[in-house]
């Protein structure tokens, strides 16, 4: 608390009577503050314009200027000061009048006595004392308000730049993700002969088969990973196994070709995202009467994207004379696999297959751009999978180009010999 005995203070005394201000003099020297002392109003508006005052204490009756006068001018021209009056008791109808106008502390009557003067000056400091401790801490309380204000207002837009960042971040890996999963895809490619573009090929369509079967965009992207993947336990298998048709393999090469599945399931394990996909993978080649592998399940025991990836499988299949020997037009497959419909189909599986064919799909919004290397430029985005003469996937659609990336696709194609042109996206189309 801010106390008289805390902290030292000045009070001016002001009276026409020397021997009062004596004794003012003494009796507050001996409590330890500064005491000043004027013998008339005048004397003390001089004073209090060279020195820093606390309280003034004026006696009523003095020539020229009462004390009522006194303190009313320093209240207008000091307010801070603290203001006593010393009054006799004759003079109690104007000290009121003066207590009113001047908005004085307190008066106190003479005769006085040092113990209430003493005590009246050490409430006035204290009252003081609060006062400006309430004003401080308002003062302190409206800048903490205005610097929350201001915190709030950059830790919002902190908030959102780092949301943005997030985002970005996220959108980066998701599209990491899924061209890691197309590269994968792209080994078993690698193999050759009746690989090349399968994989692709059966994804896409197994894409528009969920869609038109109102799957969800999560089990629609499920089947679109799944297809991308679902031959990839076939590198396990020998380059004779893979070279021919279903129909033409030995018991042996029969028995290792239905494992694939497994392997596929196997080769995932470790991955807890890729689980649902691992599970599409393991089921592709179930059939709908229970007669497929590698569980036998039968009916709606197998996942829908499952039922999907038969279908379409079969269908790029039988064009490719993976099944047998002959290979047939996509007409032809597509006769081949409604006959198949509640036998080894899905029948609302075959439905939504073969709806897709029912007309041609909707042209793109907007062509690609086709550019030379020259003209790539960092944050461009393909508009198609970027193949190799030997139908290798090198980039996958939607990939963003960067500064590392362009002078990789340069160096290619400088090794290749050969001029490439990529699709790019039109910046409308760009997100």
């Amino acid at each position: 608390m801010d106390t008289p005995q805390a902290i030292p203070r000045t009070v001016l005394c002001v009276d026409d009577e020397p021997s009062i201000l004596s004794a003012m003099k003494r009796l507050f020297r001996s409590s330890g503050h500064r005491v000043l002392t004027a013998e008339s109003g005048a004397a003390a508006l001089a004073l209090l314009e060279t020195e820093t005052v606390d309280l003034i204490i004026s006696d009523m009756r003095m020539p020229m200027m009462t004390g009522a006068e006194l303190l009313s001018q320093v209240r207008t021209r000091w307010p801070e000061i603290t203001r006593l009056l010393l009054t006799g008791y004759a003079d109690i109808d104007s000290t009121i009048s003066a207590i009113n106008e001047g908005q004085i502390h307190r008066y106190i009557a003479k005769p006085w006595k040092d113990s209430e003067i003493l005590g009246t000056v050490a409430e006035a400091f204290e009252r003081k004392a609060l006062v400006a401790e309430k004003n401080r801490l308002e003062a302190l309380s409206i800048r903490q308000n205005e610097e929350l204000k201001a915190l709030n207002a950059t830790l919002e837009q902190k908030v959102e730049e780092r949301t943005a960042e997030l985002a970005q971040l996220n959108d980066r890996l998701k599209k990491n993700y899924f061209n890691s999963i197309k590269s994968f895809s792209n080994l078993i490619e690698l193999r050759g002969g009746q690989l090349v573009g399968h994989s692709r090929k059966v994804a896409d369509l197994a894409r528009r088969t969920a869609k038109t079967l109102n799957l969800d965009d999560t089990q629609a992207h499920e089947v679109f990973i799944a297809a991308l993947m679902h031959d990839i336990g076939k590198i396990g298998l020998s380059d004779t196994t893979l070279s021919k048709p279903v129909s033409k393999m030995t018991p042996e090469e029969s028995a290792r070709y239905r494992l694939h599945p497994i392997f596929g399931e196997q080769a995932l394990m470790g991955l807890d995202d890729m689980q649902p996909v691992a599970a599409l993978i393991r089921s592709h080649h179930e059939r709908h009467d229970g007669r497929g592998f590698p569980d036998g399940l039968k009916d709606e025991a197998i996942p829908v994207g499952a039922r999907i990836l038969a279908v379409v499988d079969a269908y790029e299949d039988m064009q490719a004379g993976h099944l047998i020997t002959e290979c047939l037009s996509p007409h032809e497959a597509r006769t081949m696999i409604s006959r198949g419909k509640g036998t080894q189909f899905d029948p609302a599986v075959i439905d939504a297959f073969l709806s897709l064919f029912a007309k041609p799909p909707p042209p793109p919004t907007h062509r690609p751009l086709k550019l030379r290397t020259d003209e790539l430029k960092p944050g461009m985005v393909l508009a198609v999978d970027f193949l190799s003469a030997e139908g290798v996937l090198l980039l996958a659609a939607d990939h963003v180009l960067t500064d590392e990336l362009i002078a990789r696709i340069k160096t290619f194609e400088r090794r290749g010999g050969q001029p490439i042109l990529l699709a790019i996206k039109q910046p409308q189309e760009r997100s």
